[in-house]
């Protein structure tokens, strides 16, 4: 199924994530893009903690990023978050950094997977989440 949402959360780049030179540490750019993806699920009206307690886990499989430009100390960043595609049980997220410049700072695609909490192996996508995604249906 492919899809079309978009999901924009902001955040800022805090000193303990930073180098000595003032640059955002790269491993760093991992938990942003978590960041947008946990405010894209809440933004259409489910949250890791509903699935979660419904049993539905979503580990990541695959995560690929391209760094363009260094995020320094104290940037504001935008985190867009897109999600593109559900197959089978994959859900494809699309991101891009942006900074204050409105320069792309880095991108990435991250892969998650539904699994069950009981048998860790992989599940359907949950039928409200299908539902939920039937409008941005492309």
């Amino acid at each position: 199924m492919k899809v079309d949402f978009k999901s924009t959360t902001t955040l800022r780049v805090r000193y303990g994530e930073t180098d000595q030179m003032g640059y955002c540490y790269y491993g760093n750019y991992a938990q942003y893009f978590e960041v947008g993806r946990v405010e894209a699920l809440r933004d259409i009206g489910l949250s890791y903690k509903r699935l979660e307690d419904r049993g539905v886990m979503l580990p990541v499989a695959d995560f690929q990023v391209s760094y363009k430009v260094p995020a320094k100390y104290d940037d504001k960043l935008t985190v867009i978050t897109h999600i593109n595609e559900i197959k089978g049980p994959r859900l494809i997220f699309n991101y891009s950094i942006i900074n204050e410049a409105g320069k792309i700072v880095a991108t990435a695609t991250t892969v998650l997977v539904f699994v069950s909490k009981v048998t860790m192996r992989p599940i359907a996508p949950p039928e409200d989440f299908i539902s939920i995604m039937l409008p941005y249906e492309i």
